[in-house]
């Protein structure tokens, strides 16, 4: 984006008047990223007189990946969203009461230290503390409503290792599902604080003792592969919880290894993939 300036006026307020539909503090924001440049020259000072006749540009703002520095792999990044892969053992997002860091914590306070407190996350969505995969925080609250508002569109595969083997090499798992005082999900009858949930399964290796599954959802809900697998009498490996062997580690075999969906402001498909963790088969 381009513009001439038709106008003596701030920085910010000619800007503001630009993008119409974007917020003071977005603006801001913009500026002091260093994404928009005077006559050439990058301005972070949001309150720079321009002239009448001042080119301005707008230059997107990609943050480099490679960085040395980041606690975690990135996989995507700019200026709306950052995407990463999730180790198995750490939480996405600490609530109170919750032992440990959080991934969170530590892509909030490596980004706020890289651009000196201008960058900061919101959660759009989550991962169990043992399972690991790719995860989406947004850089803002509107930009977090927005996939929110859109999540249904996203499309999301995970492999999962599992104890014995399906009925059949394909096929699909609904039901409706409640929570507990101890935290713990299970299936029940339809009723009002019940939530129907749905999983599809299809057998990608078979292992001497275990299969290899890649899993799709059609609802988020929570446990919902882990709860649904265990009904299935094929409970994911390492999850005690819902009836795994204890013989081994708590390194619940689920990774989320796909991830596609719409740009919440370029309408750009997105599509992310991970490989399988390493040791992800051994038992």
């Amino acid at each position: 984006m381009k513009i001439t300036s038709l106008n003596e006026d701030s920085l910010i307020d000619l800007l503001i008047k630009e993008f119409k539909t974007s917020s003071r503090t977005k603006i801001k924001k913009m500026i002091l990223r260093g994404t928009i440049t005077v006559n050439g020259k990058v301005i972070t000072n949001p309150i720079l007189k321009i002239a009448q006749g001042d080119s301005i540009e707008y230059v997107k703002y990609h943050a480099p990946l490679q960085t040395q520095d980041a606690p975690f792999p990135v996989l995507y990044e700019d200026e709306d969203l950052i995407v990463v892969v999730k180790p198995a053992g750490l939480l996405t997002y600490g609530e109170k009461g919750t032992t440990g860091t959080s991934l969170y914590r530590m892509i909030n306070d490596f980004l706020r230290d890289r651009s000196r407190g201008n960058e900061k996350i919101f959660v759009c969505h989550r991962l169990d503390r043992e399972v690991s995969g790719i995860l989406v925080f947004a850089k803002s609250e509107d930009i977090q409503d927005q996939i929110k508002e859109k999540w249904k569109e996203t499309k999301k595969r995970y492999y999962a290792l599992v104890e014995g083997k399906p009925p059949q090499n394909e096929g699909t798992i609904e039901s409706w599902l409640k929570e507990n005082k101890a935290q713990k999900v299970y299936t029940a009858r339809e009723a009002p604080d019940a939530k129907f949930a749905v999983t599809h399964y299809k057998v990608i290796k078979e292992l001497p003792e275990h299969t290899l599954l890649e899993i799709s959802i059609d609802t988020g809900r929570k446990h919902q592969i882990r709860v649904h697998l265990s009904d299935l009498g094929c409970p994911i490996v390492g999850d005690w919880k819902y009836g795994a062997s204890r013989k081994v580690l708590r390194h619940i075999r689920l990774h989320a290894f796909y991830f596609a969906m719409k740009h919440p402001v370029t309408n750009k498909d997105l599509e992310f993939k991970t490989q399988m963790p390493r040791g992800f088969l051994s038992v």
